[in-house]
């Protein structure tokens, strides 16, 4: 025979699990009430942290002006284009027409190094006023000192940048030494230094 169970225990259990559900939602209530003040101090703290620093006027502004369009420019060798017209009296020049070509972004030409090198004449040491500065030996070789660095001998197929405003200059060259300088931008200053 079945066994029933006693009708007390039904509304008992069920007054219990109703006692239960109120005691989680007090609970529940009670967690809320307490992490309410810190909900409310993280907000009040989040409002008085300083806002981001604004960008500068400069860099709110319109973006600088666009350069002028670049040209295409081609400069074939030819030995009469080699000019003593430059920075140095002891090198000729030929200009690649690069200068013309950006507007004065960029400037490039072959320097050749007129022998036999005079280091009395030659090793000044000096500085350029320059964004950016690549050196490529086309022929021959140079010897040159570079602040931080020593003297170094560039052979043909060397390449070097120079740092703007790196102090050097140069200590020996070949005979047949030829040089090309990529130099931004195209107009800089050179400041020599006395020892």
């Amino acid at each position: 025979m079945a066994k029933t169970k006693p009708a007390t225990t039904k509304p008992a259990k069920a007054k219990s699990a109703k006692a239960g559900k109120r005691v989680k939602a007090a609970a529940r209530s009670a967690v809320v009430k307490k992490s309410a003040p810190r909900k409310q101090a993280a907000a009040f703290t989040a409002r008085a942290k300083p806002s981001k620093p604004r960008t500068p006027a400069a860099r709110r502004a319109s973006p600088r002006p666009a350069r002028p369009k670049q040209r295409f420019v081609v400069s074939h060798h030819r030995d009469e284009d080699f000019r003593a017209d430059g920075l140095r009296a002891y090198a000729q020049y030929r200009d690649l027409g690069i200068a013309k070509g950006t507007h004065g972004l960029a400037q490039a030409h072959v320097i050749r190094l007129i022998g036999p090198c005079d280091p009395k004449e030659v090793s000044k040491l000096h500085f350029h006023g320059v964004d950016f500065q690549m050196v490529y030996v086309l022929k021959g070789w140079v010897k040159a000192y570079f602040e931080g660095q020593g003297e170094i001998t560039m052979n043909e197929g060397s390449c070097w940048t120079q740092p703007p405003r790196i102090k050097h200059f140069i200590r020996d060259y070949s005979d047949n030494c030829e040089l090309l300088e990529v130099i931004l931008p195209a107009e800089f200053e050179t400041v020599e230094l006395t020892a």
